[in-house]
């Protein structure tokens, strides 16, 4: 799966910097990705897109109970429908125009300014 640093600076084999490839890698913020997945701007997205940010939503969401929970309250057969979840949703991303998926990396990494 394409990351957003590999949309933004170039993937495995592409001539890119290996500093800014890192930099655009790590500079993901889950609480900002959070806020723009939830805000109204995402329905400018396609419907592909626009399902990826709402099971990035879904899946951090159980990632936080995760972190207080027991281990019973995961049962794997949960665990596998949400892997399979999760992998058509990339699936679906990956087959947006490139195009969409920059301005999707865009809006995730870069602050918002109004003009």
């Amino acid at each position: 799966a394409a990351s957003c640093a590999d949309l933004l600076v170039g993937g495995s084999g592409a001539d890119r910097s290996e500093p800014a490839w890192e930099q655009t890698y790590r500079a993901l913020e889950h609480g900002i990705v959070r806020r723009r997945c939830q805000a109204t701007t995402i329905r400018e997205f396609p419907p592909a897109i626009r399902e990826f940010a709402r099971v990035f939503l879904d899946l951090q969401r159980k990632r936080h109970q995760a972190d207080y929970a027991s281990a019973g309250e995961f049962p794997k057969r949960i665990v596998i429908q949400d892997i399979r979840y999760v992998t058509d949703a990339i699936a679906g991303f990956q087959q947006a125009p490139a195009k969409d998926r920059r301005a999707f990396a865009v809006y995730l990494l870069l602050n918002l300014r109004n003009y």
